[in-house]
């Protein structure tokens, strides 16, 4: 398995020094988030900093940018990075997406589909291989005079992964994409018994061995060699998935495992204001399912055991600030990685 570092972005030229670090250390990639900073931006200074450290959105916002401006700007940074870029997709959710970028959402499901399919059709043309004809529900392009084609490169075979939790998208994706970002707020339980059996479905749908949708998977850790060193991260592991949970659309998370009713007592919560109740919600035994708790000896093959056969990149969730708070923990990420990497 591949072993990234997860970061939300930063200045570019701290982000550099960052990526640099983690390269040196022994990450196989960084996946960059979308929220305060645009990931693409990000990408680029990455990529730029580094010879080998592959990049990728995980995920940037789809619908607030033209399939055109997404196909253009992941074109750049596939030749810039000569061919370690992936672009990951995500709808992110209505009200951010029609209140915040005033853009067009619903259904997010069908619109995702083609949106990724006006991609692939850009990218052809741009290649040279053949004109730009799309004519999708939501999307149609038939315009691309020689002057605004960014013309063919040598890596033009850029991988699409798209954000996918329910059903009908990991169909979806299991079908059209070649992988799959993995929500953060997941247990073994789900892969095996929701995602899996969906992806196939949908590979079959489209004619393709469900071994070729690759899944990114972001975890998170509770690594430390005392209870002391734990407890910090198990509170905010915590926090992050109560966070997640109180989002009614990952309600069948819980109730997978029999935690029937939690998102609605954690939406509760939210609404109240109640942040440390939120929290407090979540149980050591939902813990043990939505984080991995280890030594730093035990935690790659932790890693390996929960992940092996199913993921094909690992992405460190606490990591990078981690990292910040105490820059001596580099190299210990760093033997977590190479011992992975090498498993």
């Amino acid at each position: 398995m591949k072993f990234d570092l997860m970061s939300a972005g930063a200045d570019l030229r701290e982000l550099q020094t960052r990526a640099r670090r983690a390269e040196e250390v022994g990450f196989s990639g960084m996946v960059l988030t979308e929220a305060s900073r645009t990931a693409y931006l990000g990408s680029a200074a990455i990529a730029l900093a580094t010879e080998r450290l592959e990049v990728g959105t995980g995920i940037a916002v789809a619908f607030p940018r033209s399939p055109m401006v997404t196909a253009g700007s992941a074109w750049e940074l596939a030749e810039a990075s000569a061919g370690r870029f992936h672009l990951g997709l995500g709808t992110q959710v209505r009200a951010h997406v029609e209140r915040r970028y005033s853009a067009e959402f619903a259904p997010p499901g069908p619109r995702m589909r083609d949106y990724i399919l006006a991609v692939r059709a850009i990218f052809r043309a741009f290649q040279g291989l053949e004109r730009l004809d799309h004519h999708g529900p939501y999307y149609e392009l038939t315009l691309l005079p020689s002057a605004w084609s960014p013309g063919p490169i040598d890596h033009p075979d850029i991988p699409i992964y798209v954000a996918a939790v329910g059903p009908w998208m990991l169909r979806m994706a299991g079908e059209v994409a070649d992988g799959i970002h993995v929500h953060p707020l997941h247990s073994r339980t789900y892969l095996d018994k929701t995602l899996l059996p969906a992806v196939a479905e949908g590979a079959a749908k489209g004619g393709r061995d469900p071994g070729d949708v690759r899944l990114v998977v972001p975890v998170f850790t509770v690594v430390g060699d005392t209870d002391a060193e734990r407890e910090p991260l198990r509170a905010m592991a915590r926090s992050q998935i109560a966070f997640y949970g109180s989002t009614r659309n990952y309600a069948h998370q819980f109730d997978l495992l029999g935690f029937d009713g939690t998102s609605a007592r954690l939406n509760e919560r939210l609404k109240a204001g109640d942040t440390e109740g939120m929290a407090a919600l979540i149980t050591d035994d939902m813990l043990d399912h939505f984080a991995v708790t280890a030594t730093w000896d035990e935690l790659p093959g932790r890693l390996v055991e929960r992940y092996a056969g199913v993921a094909d990149r690992l992405v460190m969730y606490f990591a990078e600030p981690m990292c910040r708070r105490d820059p001596e923990l580099w190299e210990r990420w760093g033997q977590v990685a190479r011992s992975v990497r090498s498993s």
